[in-house]
């Protein structure tokens, strides 16, 4: 069997991505001790029935398929830009569901969001207050129950810290958003996710009074531990990052050069007729007069696919006539980014 390509855009999960050929040497990742993947079979957005439907139904072009394995092949982070509503972060659902990568840990970015926030959070006020907290009485059967006063019961990891754990195979991880940060977080997480490691140093000082130095620490997205040996954290199989964009800055020539970039425009005729077909099925005739003024728009502001399906949808359940849904259209595709004008369609 061919290994290129592993992600293909099919609509059905498989076993793909054992196929992967060995790392570039200058990639390869040697984090212990490994840990079995979380279920595979889980849905990658089972919190989130939208995001279900989004990886189910999502339509990645040729040039779409052909990066995304590069960065799987490369063991590099894939950076996604374009429009809004382009399916920027859909893409990381879709791949985990064809990949059977298991649940999209996904960090979301703000102007507030620091490296920290994303490796892992700590609590030392919860830590001191239990601490303080006597010991529940006991009866005759149990002994008393001390409160956890250990560094590793007020921390958790973080998305990006849980994507970089040892696992046997690739963890998709979603940093959405990622121009919405400060200056520094793209050299920074450059510099985590180039070294595929990093340190958490309450539980290094912890680990010298903690015979094997070991702490069991809570994971993100669920109520798990995992074995952290002496507060350092190093993956073995690299995870499949995605780093969203939506063009609103710039980023240092040296983050662009570890990233494999991807650029998602806005989908011809035929996509989008691929598109409303995954999610509403055949096309009509009104259906295909709305793509066609869609697209005879895209021109001259953004606009987003969501628009579209939901004029279509909307078009075919409501029952009004040609003239009142022509005037629903219209409300429901404004330009992105301006005020909605009734004469703007």
């Amino acid at each position: 069997m061919p290994l290129w390509p592993v992600y293909t855009g099919a609509p059905d999960p498989h076993d793909g991505i054992t196929r992967l050929p060995p790392p570039p040497p200058w990639r390869d990742f040697d984090g212990g001790p490994v840990l079995d993947p979380p279920d595979a079979d889980g849905d990658p957005a089972a919190a989130s029935p939208d995001r279900a439907h989004r990886a189910a139904t999502y339509q990645a072009t040729e040039d779409t398929v052909q990066l995304v394995n590069a960065a799987l092949y490369l063991r590099r982070p894939l950076l996604v830009t374009g429009p809004p509503g382009t399916g920027k972060s859909s893409l990381a659902y879709a791949v985990a569901r064809e990949l059977r990568l298991g649940p999209v840990l996904r960090w979301n970015i703000t102007s507030r969001s620091t490296l920290g926030d994303g490796l892992y959070t700590y609590d030392p006020l919860s830590r001191l207050y239990a601490a303080r907290r006597p010991a529940q009485p006991s009866d005759a059967d149990s002994p008393a129950h001390a409160p956890a006063t250990g560094v590793e019961d007020h921390l958790r990891l973080g998305p990006l810290g849980t994507a970089l754990l040892p696992y046997a195979r690739p963890r998709a991880l979603l940093v959405d958003e990622i121009d919405k940060s400060d200056l520094d977080l793209p050299n920074d997480l450059l510099h985590v996710l180039e070294e595929g490691q990093y340190e958490i140093p309450e539980l290094v000082r912890a680990s010298r009074d903690t015979p094997g130095g070991h702490a069991e620490v809570l994971i993100d997205g669920a109520d798990l531990r995992v074995p952290v040996a002496r507060g350092r954290v190093r993956c073995k199989a690299f995870p499949f990052v995605v780093l969203t964009s939506n063009g609103e800055r710039e980023f240092p020539p040296a983050f662009l050069r570890r990233c494999v970039s991807l650029r998602l425009r806005q989908p011809d005729d035929d996509h989008l007729a691929e598109i409303v077909r995954a999610h509403l099925g055949e096309p009509d005739a009104y259906a295909r007069q709305l793509i066609h003024r869609f697209l005879s728009r895209v021109g001259s502001g953004e606009l987003a696919t969501d628009q579209l399906l939901n004029a279509i949808y909307l078009a075919r359940s409501s029952g009004l006539g040609a003239d009142s849904l022509d005037e629903l259209a219209e409300r429901l595709m404004p330009y992105l980014g301006r005020s909605a004008r009734p004469d703007a369609f």
